[in-house]
């Protein structure tokens, strides 16, 4: 059997017993000292349906920002099951941007916005911003607050940054589409649904406020 076979058939097998086990850190571990990062996202790109699943679940639990591109991709996969792991692994892919201090803060952030404490994300996250203007999250955070606080022009910028900096963040792309209808602008609204559907194609209940938008703005 060739090296590249056998290199294949070990992320296989390691994905399937961790299927059967749930035990997430000896997967980890068995992945982490056969394949580099850029092997794995090789395969999670070029792989065999079984093969692009284990190499998106490793991408989760070892990868950070710099793999968004590729767990970016996989929601769009032909496969339902590599689609689901990257939805699931793209967001806390989303979070680990910026150095450590900046990730815990991001955390942070989103507890914040959990509980409503919209004011204090706003004050933070655009202090954090001037540090590093590169952090999506820390706009999607802040647009997040914005909005349910009613500063939808506001909002939306923000979105608008979060997409400029992380093109696959569907999140934003949707919080913008809720904003502008919060506006009555249901075009610019169907924009940005259109948008997050094709950036995640699985997000089924996009699909009837897509048709519903299309149906008023035929009617006008």
């Amino acid at each position: 059997m060739s090296e590249s076979k056998v290199r294949y058939s070990k992320l296989d097998r390691y994905y399937q017993q961790f299927l059967t086990d749930e035990d997430s850190a000896r997967f980890i571990q068995q992945v982490s000292q056969v394949y580099m990062m850029e092997t794995l996202e090789f395969l999670a790109r070029n792989g065999g349906r079984s093969t692009r699943r284990g190499a998106i679940l490793a991408i989760g639990f070892l990868g950070d920002f710099e793999q968004n591109e590729t767990v970016g991709m996989a929601l769009a996969d032909s496969d339902r099951a590599v689609r689901m792991l990257a939805d699931h692994n793209v967001r806390q892919i989303w979070i680990r941007q910026g150095t450590s201090g900046q990730r815990r803060l991001i955390a942070r952030l989103e507890w914040l916005n959990s509980v409503a404490e919209y004011s204090r994300v706003i004050d933070i996250t655009t202090k954090l911003l001037c540090k590093n203007s590169h952090l999506a999250e820390a706009w999607n955070q802040r647009a997040i607050a914005r909005c349910n606080q009613g500063e939808y022009h506001l909002a939306i910028e923000d979105c608008r940054e979060t997409l400029n900096y992380n093109r696959f963040h569907f999140s934003a792309a949707m919080g913008m589409g809720h904003c502008c209808l919060q506006l009555d602008d249901a075009s610019a609204a169907l924009d940005c649904f259109r948008l997050a559907l094709t950036i995640n194609p699985d997000l089924e209940n996009l699909r009837g406020q897509i048709r519903h938008l299309e149906q008023i703005l035929d009617g006008r």
